[in-house]
């Protein structure tokens, strides 16, 4: 793992958590619940609902008492006006963990789209001097607008920041301080370098995150998923037959949807790969056709897992998508309860 900068006296940097969150955003955001659609288990009190059935302050149903019960949960006034045996089952209260990963690899250093128009905050620049918001940038900004609105609730979270493995952590918690770290490890661990040659490895990155779980989880997915599609499903495959949830948020850059660059011009690969140059309107017909097609198997993927999907353009404002689909998810939640 890198090393993390640090101030003449030793101390980190100070963040501007402007630039990960805009006002705007955190107003649009802030009444919105973010929820795993399991519910999942957890270690201290929250607002999520658990299956396990046990004793808590809040009473959910009766069900018949059968032979081998805990006679201790029988409920004697149900006796006394029915003459027969009901156990009383209750709702715990768990937290949600959610852990947020973010794919720092090379090709998420890819961007078209200006600086200060996308922070929205007069930002003309970033810290390490590049005058483009990339997909890395795009990414960091919604994984600290998902950790804010997961911490708001009460919840724990952590953070890997991988590309050919895990290259930083912070471990899950709901602490006050969380969130700050959190953004300090997003302004600390950058892309990988494009003259790289170790390329993104979602599913060791995975493997290396799970090794450290041992509850079930909400997964949140930050990356262009610049990889074969047997690479997406067998990382996501992982996560299903360990009993999580996820959330595969894709984050890709405007041009890189339209492909109407005009010019011949060298093409230089973000991970290792040579540089080709190419007459861009010659080849354009063909690379969207290819890329259309992988995007497509991204989602096809990801929802033959009973996973959710959305894609975000590096040239949007993440507030309302991300609204959006925090509400959607919701909304899916609420119907799959009642149904």
């Amino acid at each position: 793992m890198s090393q993390t900068p640090t101030k003449p006296d030793g101390r980190p940097p100070e963040t501007d958590a402007s630039l990960f969150l805009h006002p705007q955003t955190l107003a649009r955001l802030g009444t919105f619940e973010l929820r795993a659609k399991m519910i999942v288990e957890g270690f201290s009190a929250g607002q999520h609902r658990s299956p396990y059935k046990g004793l808590s302050v809040e009473f959910a149903q009766h069900r018949p008492y059968v032979a081998g019960d805990d006679l201790r949960h029988l409920d004697w006034k149900v006796f006394g006006r029915t003459d027969k045996l009901h156990l009383k089952q209750h709702q715990q209260e768990t937290n949600l963990d959610l852990i947020v990963m973010v794919d720092a690899s090379g090709s998420m250093l890819y961007g078209s789209r200006s600086f200060e128009e996308a922070s929205g905050v007069g930002v003309k620049a970033s810290a390490d001097g590049r005058a483009h918001w990339s997909k890395f940038d795009h990414a960091t900004a919604l994984a600290a607008a998902l950790a804010y609105i997961t911490l708001t609730q009460g919840d724990r979270v952590g953070l890997t920041v991988f590309a050919d493995e895990v290259r930083a952590q912070i471990r899950r918690s709901s602490s006050q301080g969380t969130w700050r770290q959190i953004v300090g490890a997003l302004s600390h661990h950058p892309v990988e370098p494009a003259n790289t040659s170790r390329v993104t490895n979602l599913t060791r990155a995975i493997d290396q995150t799970l090794s450290k779980v041992t509850n079930r989880c909400l997964f949140a997915l930050l990356s262009d998923f610049f990889v074969d599609l047997d690479d997406v499903k067998t990382a996501l495959a992982r996560l299903k037959h360990a009993g999580h949830d996820a959330v595969v948020f894709q984050v890709l850059d405007q041009r890189e949807e339209k492909f109407d660059f005009t010019d011949a011009a060298p093409f230089v690969g973000l991970e290792g790969e040579p540089a080709l140059r190419v007459d861009p309107r010659s080849l354009r017909a063909a690379y969207l056709d290819v890329f259309r097609a992988h995007l497509a198997g991204v989602e096809k993927t990801t929802m033959s897992m009973g996973f959710d999907y959305q894609r975000l353009s590096t040239h949007d404002w993440l507030g309302p998508p991300l609204a959006a689909f925090v509400a959607r998810r919701n909304a899916m939640i609420k119907r799959s309860k009642l149904g």
